[in-house]
């Protein structure tokens, strides 16, 4: 062994590249002469409708010590009640503090989840998270088992398709970002009870990532949040695990406070692995989210966003196509606009040939290869079904968006005046 071989090769997620690649021109976060279409965060300030924003957070004497691995218990047991509030109502199995752990951000409990699983089949989705690829690869007890979506078919997969899957390849749990990050396509009502049953008949754990819940634009009321909790019959029992935090939903992801809600047995595995990989989440940060957590506020707060952010999709879209991106689906849910180039002109036509050009009219974008999430890189060096694909995010403000889009059209123009 050589010292070029201690330390392996990390790659970057696809917003980590992005910005990086985009920093060497002169961006840094604020800077007024750029679009960040690549941001994975929705704005953070105050919107229309919604509830007042935190600006100042107490810190008590306590605070400068080590909060609990798995959480403070205030804010465990106010996460508990906040799903039975919401989700369970009617429900005789309820949740307690003893079903939730409490993380520094989403990564991390996907970490903690991930250092937890034992030597099983792990079905993933493909397009999905790009920092599933990592994850899914670092951690070796378990085995990935990708999961193609067809964007012929508008990334459609049924309950059957599930049942399938879940029987053929014997999987012991499945991830799934829900809404999907980057597709939008979302699981909701009688389909994603469908999944929570077939978790219940199959002993197959459904790994739902719910950092988007709150970002649903048809088939719910403007109020309300989807969550795979309003499905499960007993919640130490039925093998089903969230994850979510306060950083889309609640619109604070400096603050680096997630959650894992799931049986109790699982929350003791996965805050045993948090002894060693994080211990345990900003004491003053934990403090500060649990009166955000009270039902009526987080009702408030999600019908505000919804209506905040469905007129910026709408924005977003309308103006993608109006350059010529294309669409296999619109998105139902999240924040982010999965485009198709393959329709524009020569030198456009690729996710990583867009990026480029975008970045000279400091506008950012994220190639839709990094959203192929091939742990370990086992498929070979092929290139990625998705290698015309773009990630546009509608986070920021509503006129930032329209003068991206306005920018965009520069690219396009520039591009066909040659």
């Amino acid at each position: 062994m050589t010292s070029n071989d201690t330390f392996r090769q990390v790659p970057r997620t696809g917003v980590v590249y992005v910005v990086q690649e985009a920093s060497k021109l002169g961006f840094y976060r604020g800077n007024p002469d750029w679009v960040n279409f690549g941001q994975g965060q929705p704005q953070t300030d105050f919107i229309e409708g919604g509830i007042e924003r935190i600006t100042n957070i107490p810190v008590a004497a306590a605070d400068n010590e080590y909060a609990p691995v798995s959480g403070l218990p205030e804010l465990r047991e106010a996460i508990a009640n906040y799903y039975n509030e919401t989700f369970r109502k009617n429900k005789k199995s309820k949740y307690t503090a003893k079903n939730v752990s409490v993380v520094s951000g989403g990564r991390l409990a996907l970490a903690r989840l991930a250092a937890s699983l034992g030597n099983i089949n792990l079905g993933h989705f493909v397009p999905d998270y790009t920092a599933y690829e990592e994850l899914l690869s670092t951690f070796n007890r378990f085995n990935p088992i990708p999961i193609l979506l067809d964007p012929e078919k508008g990334y459609a997969f049924t309950t059957e398709d599930l049942k399938r899957e879940v029987q053929g390849r014997g999987l012991g749990a499945v991830l799934v970002s829900n809404p999907c990050n980057p597709t939008g396509k979302t699981i909701k009502g009688a389909a994603l009870r469908d999944w929570v049953k077939i978790g219940r008949e199959f002993d197959c754990y459904m790994l739902m990532d719910e950092f988007y819940s709150s970002y649903v634009y048809s088939g719910m009321r403007l109020n309300e949040t989807l969550s795979a909790a309003k499905y499960v019959k007993d919640v130490n029992e039925d093998p089903v695990v969230i994850l979510d935090g306060a950083t889309k939903n609640w619109r604070y992801p400096g603050w680096r406070i997630s959650w894992i809600v799931g049986p109790e047995h699982v929350i003791e595995s996965v805050t045993s692995a948090g002894s060693f990989l994080d211990g345990g989440a900003c004491r003053p940060a934990q403090r500060a989210i649990v009166p955000l957590l009270e039902p009526s506020k987080m009702k408030q707060e999600t019908a505000a966003l919804k209506a905040n952010f469905r007129e910026k999709r709408r924005i977003m879209l309308d103006g993608l196509q109006k350059i010529g991106v294309t669409f296999e689906r619109e998105p139902d849910g999240a924040f982010y606009a999965w485009g198709n180039v393959s329709a524009l002109p020569e030198g456009l036509n690729t996710g990583m040939e867009f990026f480029r050009a975008a970045l000279e009219e400091q506008v950012i974008v994220v190639p839709g290869e990094f959203f192929d999430v091939n742990p370990g890189k086992r498929r070979g060096k092929s290139s990625s079904r998705f290698d015309q694909h773009l990630r546009f995010s509608y986070g920021p403000d509503i006129e930032v968006i329209k003068d991206g889009i306005r920018r965009l059209q520069k690219v396009i123009d520039r591009s066909t005046d040659l």
